[in-house]
């Protein structure tokens, strides 16, 4: 079967799914997009309200920060996946719990193994908490570490864009100063990768 077809399975399973109460509140469910031989996959945590009003990842706030991010090293949103742990949004944006994320990952697997990408970058704390086997870590801590993951891949953490978006400074340090450092230094793995 094509990468296409499968990826679509796993959307019409996503669009139908009642694993988690979350169903009961989405307007509708926010699979991910993107190019499907990326070689660069972005994990955020859950939709926010824009995208569970249009169905994509990343198009709110946070979404336009994001892009532009990604623009500031010459990384197009159609050259790589985007996607998420949760793929309904939480009540009033509220942190997923694990036991929400244990029941929607493997939907976030499955994409994982249809795409196989190189790099895996996950943006904020909630999303790197999958992949770890301690689920209760400090993204403050833990972005900018190259980690492996199964199948060699690497993993790379980043600040969250809505993160960002609530810590406004510029100043050396700052979340924003360490994301400019961070996004350049996954455009050199994106480019080692080839």
């Amino acid at each position: 079967m094509d990468k296409e077809t499968l990826l679509r399975e796993i959307i019409d399973r996503i669009a139908t799914c009642t694993r988690c109460g979350l169903c009961e509140h989405r307007t509708q469910t926010v699979p991910g997009e993107g190019n499907l031989n990326a070689r660069l996959f972005f994990v955020g945590e859950a939709p926010g309200r824009e995208e569970d009003l249009s169905g994509r990842p990343f198009v709110g706030a946070a979404g336009t920060l994001f892009t532009e991010i990604l623009k500031s090293v010459k990384i197009d949103r159609k050259d790589v996946y985007i996607g998420n742990i949760i793929k309904c949004r939480p009540p009033d944006n509220r942190t997923p719990t694990m036991a929400e994320m244990d029941a929607c990952a493997p939907f976030l697997l499955a994409q994982l193994q249809v795409v196989h990408p190189k790099l895996i970058v996950t943006l904020g704390a909630s999303s790197l908490s999958y992949f770890l086997p301690e689920r209760e870590i400090k993204i403050t801590e833990m972005r900018g570490k190259r980690l492996q993951w199964e199948g060699g891949i690497t993993i790379f953490p980043m600040f969250h864009p809505s993160y960002l978006l609530r810590n406004a400074s510029k100043a050396p340090g700052s979340p924003k100063a360490l994301t400019w450092d961070d996004i350049r230094e996954v455009r050199r793995i994106y480019d080692q990768s080839e």
